[in-house]
């Protein structure tokens, strides 16, 4: 898996091709990284848990995850991927985009599911746990996508999408509700801006004065809101970010911790060793020797 994949808020990936824009990534928590930091994208997203337990927080709401269930994240959906308590994770992010389901020309399925749902105006439940009603289908529909998925050649690409009609079938069958709309509130529109900006920006040095801009609020409400929301200050965050972001860069290159340090926005040695040793318990030095 891309190590910096997910590094933007606002995921820009292409997942799979531009004929057939679909992809499995496995992944573990914390073999791979420590966390997924909170992002969004406009593909359909499927977490499907293989081994373990953790935490998938989808627009600020916790959910427990064990071993086989599947959390669904639609297009626009805050969310990231946490350790919980020390465990360890192993799951698949299975990544399309609904565009591959849909007629260019428009009919009944685009129109009254499909289109819908990019759109925010269907709901879907997020998650799926063993033992629920819908489980047991949907997970043959996912087993079955995942064999498929290795053969990589057209036939197998219709028989993912094949699986894929009957797995949304299935959802929709179950949630005959799904036609209200799930409300996105200013709050979550605000933090969307606000996160998009630190993950994208994270490298330059970014004021109280500059974010609280973006949504038109003092210094002092900002600040406030923040940390209402995400339940740390501003500057911690930002600080977190930058620190997994520097994992991640020591793990995938060559660079010097100076050079991380630097890339990652912290203008102090010091003081980017000190903030790495106690999110890591480890020096930068050692963080990368351990992972060899």
């Amino acid at each position: 898996m891309d190590i910096f994949e997910y590094e933007n808020t606002q995921e820009k990936k292409t997942h799979g091709d531009l004929h057939f824009p679909f992809n499995i990534y496995p992944c573990t928590i914390p073999g791979d990284f420590a966390s997924v930091p909170l992002h969004w994208h406009n593909d359909m997203e499927i977490i499907y848990i293989k081994k373990g337990s953790g935490m998938v927080f989808v627009d600020f709401n916790p959910h427990r995850v064990e071993e086989g269930d599947i959390v669904l994240i639609t297009p626009g959906q805050l969310h990231s991927i946490e350790q919980w308590e020390g465990a360890f994770m192993e799951y698949e992010n299975i990544i399309f985009h609904l565009g591959m389901l849909m007629s260019a020309g428009g009919d009944l399925c685009s129109e009254k599911f499909f289109a819908p749902l990019m759109h925010n105006r269907h709901c879907l439940p997020v998650l799926i746990p063993v033992g629920s009603p819908l489980y047991s289908k949907a997970a043959c529909c996912l087993d079955a996508i995942d064999e498929l998925s290795g053969y990589g050649d057209a036939l197998s690409a219709l028989g993912i999408k094949g699986k894929l009609f009957e797995l949304f079938h299935l959802l929709f069958c179950h949630n005959r509700n799904a036609s209200a709309p799930r409300p996105v509130s200013q709050s979550l529109a605000h933090m969307k801006v606000i996160l998009k900006h630190v993950e994208t920006h994270y490298q330059e040095k970014l004021t109280i004065r500059e974010m609280s801009r973006l949504c038109g609020f003092s210094g002092s409400h900002f600040m406030k809101f923040f940390r209402q929301q995400m339940g740390v200050s501003f500057i911690d965050y930002l600080n977190d970010y930058r620190l997994t972001m520097a994992a991640r860069m020591l793990s995938a290159s060559s660079d010097t911790v100076v050079t991380v340090s630097g890339a990652c926005g912290f203008e102090n040695l010091s003081y980017f060793n000190r903030l790495f040793k106690r999110k890591f318990g480890t020096t930068p030095t050692r963080y990368r020797k351990n992972l060899y």
